[in-house]
């Protein structure tokens, strides 16, 4: 197997790391909050979180670095999120923050992954060299 080839296995695996940590995210969220655990009982307006993540999902599945980059900070509130609940919280909440965190924690480690990857310098040689710092 050659590089080129290599690295778009590794991409691949990226996207798809990606992709599938964002859609349990939002099938955590949306279940959570409206069944498993709801703050009130019958449900709560807290599982309108999983609207923001849905708005990243068409770049992450056409591979847009763009969109890689800036999710990664939205991300970051719903890792906030689990890890605050995952201490705060107790029982079947309690256990629910720690797999937001964790999703949360895959989705930023797979984007960033990404996003290192396929930076302009592994695609462009010449401008690798451009950026060097000369003495």
């Amino acid at each position: 197997m050659d590089a080129v080839s290599t690295l778009q296995l590794k991409l691949t695996r990226l996207r798809w790391a990606a992709v599938l940590s964002l859609l349990a995210l939002i099938v955590l969220s949306l279940l959570w909050e409206r069944w498993l655990s709801p703050i009130r009982p019958g449900g709560s307006w807290l599982m309108l979180k999983a609207v923001p993540l849905l708005l990243p999902l068409r770049g992450l599945l056409n591979g847009k670095r763009y969109t890689y980059q800036w999710s990664s900070l939205l991300i970051l509130a719903y890792l906030t999120e689990g890890l605050v609940r995952a201490t705060s919280d107790t029982g079947t909440s309690q256990a629910l923050a720690v797999l937001e965190a964790v999703l949360s924690g895959i989705y930023f480690t797979s984007v960033l992954m990404f996003c290192y990857d396929t930076r302009p310098s592994l695609s462009n040689p010449a401008l690798k060299k451009s950026r060097k710092k000369t003495k």
